[in-house]
Formats: C-alpha cells, structure tokens, sequence
C-alpha cells in the first residue's frame, strides 16, 4: 500500500519558488506582468458589459 502522504505539491510559498519550473525559460516576472495584465484588460471588458446591459435594461 503506498504511503498516503507521498505525492508533489504544486504549491509554492512565494513566486520565486516558482520560477524554476517555468516553461520555455520565461521569467516570474514577466509571468506575473502579463497576468495582471490580462486580468485588468478582462476586468474592464466586463464592466463595460455590465454596464451596457445595465443601461439597456432601463425603461
């Protein structure tokens, strides 16, 4: 029977943790950059959506 608490974390306790793992030999910081990025550009996509059907919704 194996052991129950033998297997990989994939957690890392900071971001440097992580950087050794990174694919095609990118940078943490440059993973980190686009992310934010990418989650600020969808954060105002989905304003701009809510407002919209908002606005449309009005009587």
């Amino acid at each position: 029977m194996a052991n129950p608490l033998s297997f990989t974390t994939i957690g890392f306790t900071t971001a440097g943790d992580a950087a050794n793992g990174l694919l095609f030999g990118w940078e943490i910081a440059t993973v980190q950059k686009w992310a934010l990025i990418y989650l600020g550009v969808s954060l105002l996509a989905f304003v701009v959506v809510w407002l919209v059907g908002a606005l449309r919704t009005r009587p």
